[in-house]
């Protein structure tokens, strides 16, 4: 058995690093393709060896089909006396992701439908795209376009965008841990966000810190049961393009999680996978359930992140989303709100801890049988009894091995142990190892 979490391993230095990523990656200008894609993957690079591809412009993956890459240099809408009063170097979600390039002179009226504001946010900055649609335009605080209207003599503006629109490549990371099996785990993050820090770094961090430790964990000695595939993405536009081009890999994947939104302090959201009651499922269930005060648990809906295409009918893969505040339901959600101060080393630390016992889960559920079913086992006499490691409280130790005995019969896992229990699944765990030992329960 592996142990993917270790309840004494210290999470803090974790969270401090997963947030230095945060702020490396957070000041450059993604999008579905471009620079900004492959500059983040270069950051990564430099943490963990994932392999970079690079897919042409006008691939046909599915329905769908690879889109023209897009690249920004700069952007700006100057007034009549030549000063910069939108400015793309001062923050990329200014323009409209995905803008064609333009340079012409309007009035602000005729300026007015090619911005767009949060007049409910009046201090924050919209993100907004036009991946599939060619036009342009700038985003910005409604107090900024109300200060601008107040000081307009109605002369020209000119706004430029310094953009290219043209047949390149989607680029995306993926790092595969080889396990015992060639059943897979699926890591999947998205990597398309510009300087979003809770939507899409804190996602980005996570995956990235994840695999580094169960490549730790492999290093010392102790091989996976599973292997772990990691995907680095664009949203939407990169699940549908890795599944359109690897069918086959696909079938290998028995469970997997979407990582998103993971660094704020809202409480956590698991949204369910299609199948609604895959192991993956039960596990993010019983780990939240037993770990936290409260939770939110979503019903699978087609919508949201790429679940829905991992999800969809003709894979029908069980692949959950686990986050805290969920999509569109954060008030600082797709705007400028969602910055450095926005998310936490720490929250990000809780977060990856959660992600670690519902691994450990999967590592480790087993259907066990016991070897003395008629009535219960001496445990005194094998040490069991007052002989418990420091990490698990004696008297719940007990009981997680009474438990344990008695509903290892062949038709029970561990982790339906540990929910008729209500007990933590690493405490079940630990119960059913120390039972091994003693040679009182075999695998099935």
């Amino acid at each position: 058995m592996i142990n993917i979490y270790d309840p004494e391993l210290d999470f803090a230095p974790l969270g401090e690093q997963m947030y230095q990523l945060v702020e490396t990656l957070y000041p450059i200008c993604r999008s579905i393709t471009g620079p900004g894609v492959r500059e983040t993957m270069a950051h990564i690079q430099k943490l963990l060896p994932i392999t970079i591809n690079e897919v042409p412009s006008g691939t046909a993956v599915f329905d769908w089909e690879v889109p023209k890459e897009w690249a920004i240099r700069d952007a700006y809408i100057k007034n009549s006396a030549g000063v910069r009063v939108i400015d793309f170097k001062k923050s990329n979600l200014h323009v409209l992701n995905y803008s064609t390039p333009v340079n012409q002179r309007m009035t602000l009226e005729q300026l007015r439908p090619h911005l767009t504001t949060l007049p409910e946010q009046p201090d924050w900055i919209p993100y907004r795209t036009t991946y599939y649609q060619e036009k342009w335009g700038f985003c910005l605080s409604q107090n900024h376009l109300d200060a601008l209207a107040a000081t307009d003599n109605g002369g020209e503006y000119e706004m430029v965008i310094d953009s290219t629109l043209q047949n390149g490549s989607l680029t995306y990371g993926e790092y595969v841990i080889k396990g015992e099996s060639t059943d897979e785990v699926l890591i999947s993050c998205h990597t398309c966000h510009p300087s979003l820090c809770n939507d899409n770094l804190s996602g980005i961090a996570l995956a990235t810190y994840l695999a580094r430790h169960i490549e730790q964990i492999k290093a010392s000695g102790t091989k996976p049961r599973y292997t772990y595939r990691f995907l680095f993405i664009p949203g939407t536009i990169g699940s549908i393009t890795w599944l359109a081009l690897n069918e086959a890999k696909a079938k290998n994947i028995k469970h997997g999680l979407v990582v998103v939104c993971v660094g704020d302090a809202g409480k956590f959201s698991y949204k369910t996978s299609r199948q609604g009651d895959a192991l993956i499922d039960r596990a993010a269930k019983h780990v939240l359930t037993s770990e936290k005060e409260s939770f939110n648990l979503i019903d699978f809906f087609p919508y949201g992140y790429d679940e829905r295409q991992y999800c969809s009918p003709g894979f029908n893969l069980a692949v959950g989303s686990l986050s805290r505040s969920t999509h569109g339901k954060f008030a600082q959600y797709h705007s400028s709100a969602d910055d450095l101060s926005f998310v936490s080393g720490k929250h990000i630390a809780e977060s990856l801890a959660v992600y670690m016992q519902v691994l450990d889960v999967l590592e480790n559920d087993a259907v066990l049988v016991n070897q003395n079913p008629k009535c219960e086992p001496r445990l005194g006499k094998r040490g069991l009894y007052g002989n418990v490691g420091a990490t698990v409280h004696r008297p719940t130790f007990e009981m997680a091995l009474l438990w344990t005995l008695n509903l290892t019969d062949g038709q029970h896992s561990l982790l339906d142990i540990a929910k008729r229990a209500k007990l933590p699944f690493e405490t079940i765990k630990q119960a059913a190892r120390a039972l091994q030992a003693c040679d009182l329960l075999k695998k099935a």
